[in-house]
């Protein structure tokens, strides 16, 4: 059988993923050994010389050479082949999935929101979470044999009506009523907008604007599946008096009213 039976590898060193790399097996024995090459338990190859070309990380494991001839064999220490190569895949994902409502903590996101670099770490944490997370985040893998960012996903916050406000469209000119504009800050937009008027139970009106043709003061409740909120009063007060109208628009402040720089002079001629 063969005295001694020795694996080297060559190149030595590092090995990255392309390199070509060659397994030799030394057997010392009289008759010439046949050689086999395993990789763990499974059969590879035969021959004194076992080459990969273009190696990939598949190839990492444990080899090992067999010297057999027909006064008996020997099989020498399984070395081991570990191959360098650059991330390949890098993904993000969102725990909870599903939807995220504002005031929830979010974990395993990226590393970037849109190009700005928000932390590091294989986990970014948010804690009391707000509309002002919305958006794309990515994250980015590097090591010395390359780098490569994921994919974006979005983080999109639902939250329900703020900053409900109301305002007056452009100018008015004459005979025309005042049309009052509710505006709000919510996600899913608030689809649902109900004008009411002070003192009175039920709605004047609905949908984003609303025609005033008479006094009084009106306010908008904006309403999304997440809650709704109240916009302050806005008084609006029509003098009438022989050929001609005044329209004068105020909103409600505290205990009291502010004016807004609009008043309307309908001049009837």
């Amino acid at each position: 059988p063969s005295r001694s039976v020795s694996v080297s590898i060559s190149p030595s060193g590092e090995i990255v993923e392309g390199d070509s790399v060659t397994l030799i097996c030394s057997s010392d024995s009289n008759p010439p050994a046949e050689i086999s090459w395993f990789k763990g338990g499974m059969f590879v190859g035969s021959g004194r010389i076992y080459s990969i070309s273009k190696i990939s990380s598949d190839h990492s494991g444990e080899y090992k050479c067999k010297s057999i001839n027909k006064h008996g064999e020997k099989v020498y220490d399984a070395v081991t082949l570990n191959v360098m190569y650059s991330r390949r895949s890098v993904s993000v994902s969102i725990s909870p999935s599903g939807e995220i409502v504002e005031g929830d903590s979010v974990t395993e996101i990226s590393w970037f929101k849109g190009v700005t670099f928000v932390g590091s770490g294989r986990i970014y944490s948010i804690s009391k979470i707000s509309s002002d997370h919305s958006g794309e985040y990515k994250c980015k893998s590097k090591n010395k044999h390359g780098k490569k960012d994921s994919d974006a996903v979005t983080l999109n916050i639902i939250y329900p009506p703020k900053n409900v406000l109301v305002s007056v469209s452009g100018e008015t000119e004459e005979g025309d009523s005042v049309t009052l504009i509710c505006n709000s800050d919510s996600n899913p937009p608030a689809l649902n907008l109900i004008w009411f008027k002070e003192n009175q139970s039920s709605g004047v009106g609905s949908g984003h604007t609303f025609s005033a043709l008479q006094s009084g003061r009106f306010y908008c409740d904006a309403h999304n599946k997440y809650g709704f909120q109240r916009s302050d009063a806005v008084t609006v007060t029509v003098h009438r008096g022989a050929g001609w109208n005044v329209t004068e628009i105020r909103v409600a402040s505290g205990g009291g009213f502010i004016v807004i720089n609009i008043i309307i002079i309908i001049i009837c001629v």
